[in-house]
């Protein structure tokens, strides 16, 4: 890598290929002999960073509505993906504190300059989708709170690039305390309701034993069944980007590479940061499940998007019990709602914006500052929101919230997509002995669960793109609309599979020059 000297970096856009976030990088000074909790304390921060992405607006009515239609039964589904993002999240941060690389870096590093284009323009669709989602959460979180009319409040999101701007200068420490405190408000937000519900513990602790019924395509409740209901959940938890973005921001602390020491000591409070944090997104997904169960009663919220809970949870008659009516007259629980999703689309915004820059620099060598970037990210994802409010404007209001409803799930679709191409090269790269060293290489029982994770997770969302394709077509789409989103979905399966392909054999080449690169 070069040192970042280049006469271009004078621009607004310039070239880069120095080390990741480098702003950030090393910059977080970590007590060395002190007791086990202050340790842990100056290492905390990135998983919560990681977090958000656990808990986003996504997240949010797959969680609910799977919980209001099949009761406890998809608790395992939410355990199972927080498993599997705990064990890919240690392999992301344990790449980039032992090879000083973040994931995109280590994949262009070992692919050819067309295929990294390729996996960047992936993964900024995958992150463009998750922002469409944070857009819609936030604007409609303003027009629940402040009666902002919805194309207003859109706008208003694109400003939030000022709020990034204010970050930047107030040091990293910072930014993880705010983006902590806002993952609080949400989690209180979430056990308050649900202390108030009163929910049934014991179905709850059933709920997470896994059963054939939990993948089971019947019965069909509200248009899903477990298996829709329980890809749902996995797509939505486990996100591409959040791997890219846990390996540059594990950086941040201060290390000695020439102690091995000091490297396996990072990596050890990195997974303990991340292992709590990412339990806190169990917990809260968990709670969103719960809540579907105990507070709505089943099958009486019809309108599933973000304005129907809002809406339920002020309305006496779709609650379940006599405490939450009582609290609901007040208005509290809606208000409470809405405010826990706006924290949740101000965190995603400020993790969306690092990650856009880690996979720029890493993929294609181009970097821009974090403001610009944001910009344009969000510029982009506005888009695709007005055109979906400008559509229904003259429509109910029903077909108006179930328009933007629909089109958060369907830009869940490009997640499938570039899912696989950041698993499976870091499953590779840590498994490697040439990559990681003999002390850092992924152990016998990782490997086993990572290669399980890896090809279960892919398999359910491939499984999952004739329907994900066949729901752009409508709620009830026409046979020859279903045979069409089957076609789609298999030549995208096909053309997923080939670039799979692709991807390993330029990975095995790469990992030979990097082999034949130590030998000499």
């Amino acid at each position: 890598m070069d040192n970042n000297k280049n006469p271009k970096k004078k621009g607004l856009i310039h070239y880069a290929n120095g080390r990741s976030l480098e702003e950030i990088n090393g910059t977080v000074e970590v007590p060395k002999g002190k007791g086990f909790w202050k340790t842990l304390f100056m290492y905390s921060g990135p998983g919560a960073l990681v977090a958000v992405g656990y808990m986003d607006p996504g997240n949010w009515s797959t969680s609910i509505s799977g919980g209001q239609s099949f009761q406890y039964l998809l608790m395992s589904v939410i355990l199972m993906s927080s498993l599997i993002a705990m064990l890919l999240q240690y392999m992301a941060a344990k790449l980039g504190i032992v090879t000083q690389m973040d994931l995109a870096q280590a994949i262009r590093a070992r692919t050819s300059k067309s295929l990294g284009i390729v996996l960047w323009i992936l993964t900024e669709l995958a992150i463009m989708a998750t922002d469409i989602a944070e857009v819609i959460g936030a604007a409609i979180a303003l027009y629940l709170l402040f009666h902002i009319p919805l194309v207003y409040a859109v706008f208003i999101t694109v400003f939030d690039v000022l709020l990034l701007l204010l970050l930047t200068k107030i040091g990293f420490r910072k930014i993880e305390a705010i983006v902590v405190a806002l993952i609080m408000v949400i989690l209180f937000v979430f056990v308050y309701q649900v202390a108030l519900s009163k929910p049934d513990w014991l179905g709850v602790a059933k709920g997470l034993i896994p059963t054939p019924q939990t993948f089971s395509s019947s019965p069909e409740i509200g248009g899903m069944n477990p298996l829709q209901g329980a890809l749902g959940i996995i797509g939505a938890t486990v996100m591409p980007h959040n791997l890219y973005l846990h390996s540059a921001v594990s950086q941040t602390r201060k290390v000695d590479h020439d102690d091995e020491e000091d490297v396996a000591r990072t990596v050890r409070f990195s997974t303990w940061d991340s292992n709590i944090q990412l339990s806190f997104a169990f917990i809260v997904n968990s709670l969103l499940l719960i809540m579907g169960v105990a507070v709505f009663k089943t099958g009486a919220v019809k309108d599933p998007s973000f304005f129907g809970l809002f809406q339920a949870l002020s309305d006496t008659s779709v609650l379940s019990n006599g405490i939450l009516i009582a609290v609901a007259k007040s208005g509290i629980l809606s208000v409470l709602f809405a405010v826990a999703l706006l924290a949740s689309g101000q965190n995603s915004t400020i993790t969306g914006t690092l990650t856009g820059q880690v996979i720029m620099e890493g993929f294609i060598h181009m970097k821009m500052p974090l403001w610009l970037r944001r910009l344009v990210t969000r510029l982009i994802s506005v888009i695709p929101v007005l055109l979906s409010v400008a559509m229904t404007s003259g429509q109910s209001a029903i077909k108006q919230h179930e328009a933007l409803n629909t089109l958060m799930n369907n830009s869940q679709v490009f997640l499938a997509f570039a899912l696989p191409f950041s698993m499976l090269p870091l499953l590779l790269m840590t498994n490697s002995k040439e990559e990681m060293g003999d002390r850092f290489k992924n152990s016998f029982l990782v490997k086993l669960f990572g290669w399980i994770s890896v090809i279960a997770l892919t398999f359910l969302n491939l499984k999952g793109l004739p329907d994900s394709i066949a729901e752009f077509f409508g709620a009830n789409p026409t046979p020859a609309q279903t045979d069409m989103a089957n076609i789609i979905a298999y030549v995208l399966i096909v053309l997923i599979l080939a670039l799979l392909a692709w991807t390993i054999y330029d990975l095995y080449r790469g990992n030979k020059r990097v082999v034949s690169g130590s030998d000499k």
